[in-house]
């Protein structure tokens, strides 16, 4: 089935008897499948009655609220695609052919009163409310949607599949949107004019709905500042705190400058960040899918995998890079033969880790963690130095031929990996010093 159609309800028969026809009409014109699913309050007017009969499925909303119909919604909806609309008139139906074809650009398609192109016919007090309450959530939760609030919505069915929503009524919009954009879903915003409700009259209480979303966004606040947010590499190369954005320019530059001319580049653990966006002919590797899901939508080749088992042949590249990666797993031999062996004779290993032999780092290690509890302290398992690295990569026969530090406390190491006549030399003198 192509699409869903989710309508939550309450008391609105009048409403569903001119919009159940107008949507299916539509769909079937664009020779679509679908299903018309709705959701209902309960109503005392009629509403389930005439839904029936205009060929809809209707479902009672097995929570109460708007946040409880919706959810009843997705869990019946079949389609590829969900719509979401208000059943009052006031999202047109037939705007739905300009979402459909918006669905190859994101995840998720808005239909935006404040995107250019945009309008909505409120009064003027609800229009200027509604405009300073979606400016301040986008700035608060840092999302990059105009219009967080709107409900007409048409979602790629993985979007919902693992969503976790835990709102009461009209906040969940915003819960939606920002738990999505999160795990790595894409947006975008279609202009579309808002026009007033058709017959009845609002569910939605002004005050009640704006200390909701006030509530909803506090707990949200804390999920968008979190490191397992799909864009919070990228988000820290352009914060707005001087020292976080000191340091992942930082190393952005080491590994750049060191990756540059590179034939062939693989990032493990690439995040979310912008290293991989900006180097050329590479490919971004990471366990987190969020962070992959995120990093789609600029076209870089993506391996979802373990550094302890990287899925490439022998000298697949002659660039590797590693940074912030091994002291966040335990330590295992594999770690480095893999790099090793993926690695061309003659390629470059970028690897970067705190360095703890350092002053700097057994400072401020502390004081991050004491400032954000839970934070990399407890994260980082494994504790290198430049002298284990010496002794670890010497195994190998790597030779280290730069090192740089950030704030003299995080290492980042440019390494070699020997040719065969590099060995052969090696092989040669050391039989000589011995002889000798």
């Amino acid at each position: 089935m192509d699409v869903s159609v989710i309508l939550p309800v309450m008391n609105e028969a009048e409403n569903l008897r001119i919009l159940i026809p107008r949507l299916a009409a539509l769909l079937e014109r664009e020779r679509l499948t679908y299903e018309i699913i709705v959701i209902d309050g309960p109503s005392t007017d009629g509403t389930s009655e005439v839904a029936r009969e205009l060929g809809a499925r209707v479902v009672p909303e097995r929570r109460r609220g708007y946040a409880g119909a919706l959810t009843t919604g997705f869990a019946e909806a079949r389609g590829d695609y969900v719509l979401t609309l208000d059943a009052d008139q006031s999202h047109d139906p037939d705007f739905v052919v300009k979402m459909w074809r918006a669905r190859t650009r994101a995840d998720i398609v808005v239909a935006s009163r404040y995107t250019p192109g945009g309008f909505a016919y409120h009064d003027v007090i609800r229009r200027a409310t509604s405009w300073i309450l979606n400016l301040f959530l986008r700035q608060f939760l840092s999302v990059p949607v105009l219009d967080v609030s709107s409900g007409f919505r048409l979602y790629r069915r993985e979007v919902l599949k693992d969503l976790e929503l835990t709102s009461s009524n009209f906040e969940v919009q915003e819960e939606i949107l920002v738990k999505a954009y999160n795990a790595g879903f894409s947006v975008v915003e279609v202009p579309f004019t808002y026009f007033p409700r058709g017959a009845g009259r609002s569910h939605a209480k002004l005050l009640s709905f704006g200390w909701k979303i006030f509530q909803c966004s506090l707990a949200l606040w804390k999920i968008r500042n979190s490191r397992d947010a799909a864009d919070y590499d990228a988000r820290a190369f352009r914060s707005p705190i001087p020292l976080q954005r000191y340091w992942r320019r930082r190393r952005h530059r080491f590994a750049v400058l060191w990756a540059r001319g590179a034939d062939r580049v693989l990032h493990i653990g690439c995040g979310s960040g912008p290293i991989v966006q900006s180097l050329n002919n590479a490919v971004g590797l990471d366990y987190n899918y969020a962070k992959l899901r995120f990093l789609r939508r600029f076209a870089i080749p993506l391996v979802n995998a373990t550094a302890f088992a990287l899925p490439f042949k022998d000298g697949s590249f002659d660039c590797v890079i590693s940074s912030q990666v091994i002291e966040h797993i335990r330590y295992d031999e594999s770690i480095f033969s893999e790099m090793y062996r993926v690695l061309q004779p003659g390629g470059t290993l970028v690897l970067g880790t705190p360095d703890y032999s350092t002053a700097g780092w057994r400072a401020i290690e502390p004081i991050y963690s004491a400032l954000t509890p839970g934070g990399y302290q407890d994260e980082n398992i494994t504790h290198y130095t430049l002298d284990k690295l010496r002794e670890i990569l010497s195994r190998y026969g790597m030779a280290i031929e730069e090192t740089g530090y950030i704030a003299g406390s995080e290492l980042i190491l440019r390494c070699r990996k020997p040719r065969a006549e590099d060995r052969a030399r090696d092989e040669v003198s050391a039989v000589a010093s011995t002889a000798a």
